[in-house]
């Protein structure tokens, strides 16, 4: 599950990038992001069984052997492909839209239940939402809804683990909950399967009927930046991340290029699109490809201490320590706390330096130490630092 408030802008990296001089391991980390994990997930326990007959990140041509295609109804979805399974054949007894990236990956799943899916029956699933705080709340005219009134105050709820995102939307949910829409995602499409997305909200078929004194807005949610660059992002972060197999860079690298072409608008956006693309073509062995990127992405917005610590470490893989060394040390003077920028200025300057190395490196332990990801390499700066003081 994405972190709160991240929705409307570029994923930042929530890891620690590791440094490009310690194996291979901590190399490819140094231009890397791990997956996102949120160490105090929200309460997700449900009683009603969303995906059951297919699973995320599932191949389309395993889903085709599953759900005959003259059952299923095919429209586009950017590079993509939406199958829906109509309400009439689900066991759920509603829209179930699967959509696939353009790689055949199924990136997410939304179900809509046009009449309503009352939740009495799914004690657990209310239970949860109770503890739950709307991401929003908003009045919506369903016209086909199976409930007394079609016309009520709705709430749009986000729960999920590690990797995935489950966003339900609830039409009387301080009285009589009933579900008009559910999805699950993956994190990096979560902004594409808002049910609050106008597309999606369309499907409820609202008219927008405004009682007085209400406020409505039966539109929902569009994306300020075209949807083709905010797909190929998901795309590559996707790939980047392991969200669905093996780390894949040469995917990556496509679908960040793809997105670059699609035209964002926004500055954030545009910087950080080049910032991944360099992270890719990194990974991939292509360090003056990556490091034109990243001075792209730099160019853009200056000061970025990701964005330099990743840059510095493209510099050692070329070969220019001096170079290195000024985008750790800008990277630090902006972000004191950055520890792994500590960590890799440490190993830079160490064979001219030791002292000021030694500085460094216990920095890097008071930043890091406690921390499960930093594990590995807290251990070994510990040992470096024990013989650098014998």
């Amino acid at each position: 599950m994405m972190l709160p408030g991240t929705r409307n802008d570029p994923p930042r990296r929530t890891g620690v990038v590791a440094a490009g001089l310690v194996g291979l391991a901590f190399l490819l980390g140094a231009c890397e992001t791990p997956n996102p994990r949120q160490a105090n997930l929200p309460p997700s326990e449900s009683d009603l069984a969303l995906l059951k007959s297919a699973s995320l990140c599932e191949r389309k041509e395993h889903f085709l052997q599953q759900h005959p295609p003259s059952a299923l109804k095919v429209t586009p979805w950017g590079t993509g492909q939406e199958l829906m399974v109509p309400a009439d054949q689900s066991p759920l007894h509603g829209d179930e839209s699967y959509f696939f990236d353009e790689d055949g990956v199924l990136a997410g799943v939304l179900y809509t239940f046009r009449t309503g899916l009352d939740l009495d029956p799914y004690p657990t699933l209310r239970h949860t939402l109770s503890m739950l705080r709307p991401v929003m709340e908003f009045y919506l005219h369903v016209p086909g809804l199976s409930t007394e009134s079609s016309f009520d105050s709705s709430a749009l709820y986000e729960t999920g683990d590690e990797k995935t995102t489950t966003q339900y939307l609830v039409i009387g949910f301080k009285e009589r909950p009933t579900l008009l829409q559910a999805s699950v995602t993956t994190d990096p499409y979560v902004r594409l399967f808002s049910p609050y997305r106008r597309e999606f909200l369309a499907r409820l078929k609202s008219t927008g009927t405004k009682k007085e004194g209400q406020r409505i807005d039966p539109q929902g949610s569009e994306d300020k930046e075209p949807f083709a660059s905010l797909q190929q992002f998901a795309r590559g972060q996707t790939a980047q991340l392991s969200y669905c197999g093996p780390q894949d860079y040469r995917v990556a690298a496509d679908a960040y290029q793809k997105a670059i072409a699609g035209g964002f608008t926004n500055k954030v956006w545009q910087a950080e699109v080049h910032h991944k693309y360099g992270q890719a073509l990194f990974g991939l062995g292509q360090y003056e490809k990556a490091k034109s990127e990243m001075l792209q992405s730099l160019a853009i917005r200056p000061n970025t201490p990701d964005t330099l610590n990743n840059l510095g470490s493209t510099y050692l893989k070329l070969g220019d320590k001096a170079a290195a060394q000024a985008a750790f040390e800008k990277a630090i003077i902006l972000r004191p706390n950055y520890a792994i920028a500590r960590f890799n200025l440490a190993e830079t300057v160490e064979p001219m330096n030791p002292k000021r190395a030694l500085t460094e490196y216990e920095t890097y332990l008071a930043l890091a130490e406690g921390i499960p990801e930093e594990a590995d390499r807290v251990a070994l700066v510990q040992q470096r630092v024990k013989k650098m003081k014998h």
